[in-house]
């Protein structure tokens, strides 16, 4: 029996185009372009990319080129970043290159932003940024949001006067600085939900209405895994897991591992508490208990939408759970997925 769908939630999809082990880049970046025309077929509503600096195992570096890419080969997807991460960037470069996505793909082009500097002291430095760099968001959004209404220092062409949606990912104050513009919010689901309420407690507190948002909207992104049994879909997550505890522990995210040769690793104490801290933030079963308890987190947050992840090293196990988790969801597949 299919879980009832939550009233008027919406389920999109980000996708961060991870490498697996022995793959090349490019190889990552054309199976995100080809995985986010599958998502449009299942009915998703948005598809997202992500923003990484010198990361062998993250292909995507270039979230606003990749968009572009994503929504010349769809037709109907919201496309956006998740996000953008705006201490690396120029507000008016930004502005500029979500104005040409908007204006070649209007209506379909969502501006997510972060807070977020160079992983490494290396990665900052080729950025020309440092880690204080975080600490002045909001004032590089609040210039960014101006040049789409004409009142920046400098003309941004062909941003303004067009509307690319913007979001606030919640990473630092993000919940604060995205009530304070009126911005749509998005937030991870932690280990326990105790910070994330917090946070969304505040935000909604906090919340001004401007001309992007009439009300708090809150997105939560999710890792989920759905299989034929929860025995299938228990290592579909132990990949991006175990690339998740190399880079807390040797500080490089890492291509991903089969499953077999996660499971083969010998872990320090410290590896083995990092992986099941990993395993703890994602959600993994049957289709039908995945859907319940994404309606469940739904139901106890309020949350307007859900954005789901899964990074499977099997790449053709990781469209299997897309697709059961879109029936058991009830979403409407707009053609047939190949």
């Amino acid at each position: 029996m299919h879980a009832q769908r939550p009233p008027d939630t919406r389920f999109s999809v980000l996708d961060r185009s991870l490498v697996r082990d022995g793959e090349r880049p490019d190889a990552a970046l054309r199976e995100t372009v080809a995985f986010a025309r599958q998502a449009e077929a299942l009915g998703y509503h948005r598809f997202w990319v992500s923003e990484h600096h010198g990361v062998p195992g993250v292909a995507g570096s270039a979230p606003t080129v990749l968009a572009a890419a994503v929504a010349s080969a769809t037709s109907r997807i919201r496309v956006g970043t998740g996000g953008v991460m705006l201490p690396n960037h120029a507000p008016l470069v930004v502005a500029e290159q979500f104005g040409v996505l908007e204006a070649l793909y209007p209506g379909r082009v969502d501006m997510g932003l972060g807070r977020s500097v160079g992983f490494t002291d290396g990665v900052r430095r080729a950025l020309r940024t440092d880690k204080s760099a975080a600490e002045g968001f909001a004032a590089q959004l609040k210039e960014l949001l101006g040049y789409f209404e004409g009142g920046g220092q400098a003309r941004a062409v062909p941003a303004e006067g067009l509307r690319a949606t913007p979001f606030v990912l919640a990473t630092g104050s993000g919940a604060d600085v995205a009530a304070a513009h009126g911005l749509p919010l998005v937030i991870g689901a932690p280990r326990s939900e105790e910070r994330m309420r917090a946070a969304v407690e505040s935000y909604r507190a906090g919340f001004r209405p401007s001309r992007h948002a009439g009300r708090p909207y809150l997105v939560i992104a999710v890792s989920a895994a759905a299989a034929g049994t929860a025995e299938r879909a228990e290592p579909l997550q132990t990949s991006e897991a175990w690339s998740t505890v190399v880079s807390r522990t040797r500080g490089v995210f890492v291509p991903l591992l089969p499953p077999d040769e996660v499971r083969s690793q010998r872990m320090t104490p410290r590896e083995s508490r990092y992986y099941a801290e990993a395993r703890e933030t994602q959600t993994r079963g049957t289709a039908d208990e995945v859907a319940e308890r994404l309606r469940a987190l739904v139901e106890r947050t309020g949350a307007d939408e859900v954005l789901l992840s899964l990074n499977a090293y099997d790449r053709a196990e990781q469209l299997a759970s897309y697709q059961l988790l879109a029936g058991q969801l009830g979403l409407m597949p707009r053609e047939p997925v190949v």
